[in-house]
């Protein structure tokens, strides 16, 4: 990929002098003119009006995390090319603005790397001129703090509610990964067997094997601060969190009977007649976690790609609306489909009832509480992206997510292997 910028020679301007000012700074160890540029086989050595602004002493270097810039100071002349590559070959990207009064690099420089600069510039004439500047980098100054944001509030859930992990920066490599797990340390009293899972660079969620025991305590904690992850990458702060689970409650939608079944630390505590998604409009099968409870919603079929309109479209006032996923499935009040529910389902995907039966079922549930539908013709719900589908993934799958035993879910971090299996005496 090219990363030099050429302008064509303008017409006259104010003599003057081109000043290359690289804001990076390094002593110049070399400088030449070049015979091939192709306006002149001999363009004036422009050593007199180019400088460094930057550390003046021998062996000083380059700080790599800090972006190459060229300017031409005053009115009088102008860059018309800048390219700048290492010794292994590989150019730096940059941009040079429309004056050409200045040129900045747009891709990162390497660490321990030697840098050679080509400046072309031209005079108010049109005359060349060049300058040719070599320069190395040293270690960078500035470090990159990895911070972690702990998920959800501190409070109290249901025993399906995940844990999340927020990082501030990407973190792609496997080695990496691994420093960065090891280090987010999740204690629940009672104690069960859990496991993160990178959901992508910048997330992880961390879920049990079964779901949490019910009242449950569950720390979460980072040792991550100050341990170095990679490259100018070091671990920062999280603030640590503590959460708590109350009963094991879920409410279980058979789409084919028409029913709901919720159920308390494992006894039936009430049945309901529902309706679920019809013929296009299926209800997702699997798991869901409730995500929050919203008195009233207005919902519209705008919203979810049906044309206002058309044969399906909608704009309803909806009471006791307790959300599922964040596309909008929600299990609430639905009083203009009372004489379908337990018979048929009619819905575009959520689960109606009464309001009678919304409103108990809105004040039963809380977030975390979990929410299954079987027996759906619709697909199974998300794992990630649309709320909290992490249950819908085996313990087996999940265990391929965790970086600590690199896609084996029947790997074993070393460092716990002492803790999870101790050898018997």
């Amino acid at each position: 990929m090219s990363n030099t910028v050429h302008f064509q020679a303008r017409g006259r301007t104010v003599v003057g002098c081109t000043l290359l000012v690289i804001a990076l700074g390094a002593s110049v160890i070399a400088c030449s003119g070049d015979d091939d540029n192709p306006l002149s086989a001999a363009p004036y050595d422009a050593a007199g009006q180019i400088s460094f602004n930057g550390p003046k002493e021998a062996g000083e270097k380059a700080d790599p995390d800090q972006p190459l810039e060229v300017v031409a100071e005053g009115a009088d002349g102008r860059i018309t090319d800048v390219t700048a590559m290492d010794a292994a070959g590989r150019h730096v990207a940059g941009e040079l603005s429309a004056d050409g009064a200045r040129w900045h690099s747009t891709s990162p420089l390497a660490a321990g790397a030697r840098y050679t600069v080509r400046v072309s510039t031209e005079d108010g004439d049109g005359a060349p001129g060049r300058k040719v500047l070599t320069f190395e980098t040293g270690r960078p100054t500035a470090k990159k703090t990895l911070d972690v944001s702990f998920g959800p509030e501190a409070g109290a859930y249901g025993v399906g509610q995940p844990v999340t992990a927020e990082l501030s920066l990407p973190v792609r490599d496997p080695a990496q990964r691994t420093i960065v797990e090891r280090a987010l340390k999740v204690d629940s009293t009672p104690a069960v067997e859990g496991a993160w899972y990178w959901v992508d660079d910048k997330k992880l969620h961390y879920r049990p094997k079964e779901y949490w025991p019910a009242h449950a305590t569950v720390q979460v904690r980072s040792t991550l601060d100050g341990i170095k992850v990679g490259d100018r990458m070091w671990g920062g702060t999280a603030e640590p969190l503590t959460i708590t689970t109350d009963d094991h409650v879920v409410a279980v939608t058979d789409a084919a009977a028409h029913t709901l079944t919720v159920y308390r630390d494992g006894e039936e505590i009430r049945q309901i007649p529902v309706t679920a998604g019809k013929p296009g409009f299926e209800t997702r099968n699997g798991v869901k976690v409730v995500l929050g409870k919203e008195p009233f919603v207005r919902m519209r079929s705008s919203t979810v790609g049906i044309a206002e309109g058309s044969s399906e479209s909608y704009d309803l006032p909806v009471y006791f609306a307790t959300r599922v996923t964040w596309s909008g499935e929600y299990v609430h009040a639905a009083p203009w489909s009372v004489g379908s529910q337990g018979m048929a389902n009619v819905s575009h995907g959520c689960v109606g009832m009464s309001t009678a039966s919304a409103e108990w079922f809105f004040d039963t549930f809380q977030e975390g509480d979990l929410v299954e539908v079987v027996n759906s013709d619709g697909e199974t719900m998300e794992s990630f992206g649309n709320g909290f589908g992490d249950w819908n993934l085996d313990w087996t799958e999940w265990r391929t997510g965790s970086a600590l035993t690199g896609g084996n879910p029947n790997a074993t971090d070393p460092q716990e292997a002492a803790r999870l299996r101790p050898t018997a005496v």
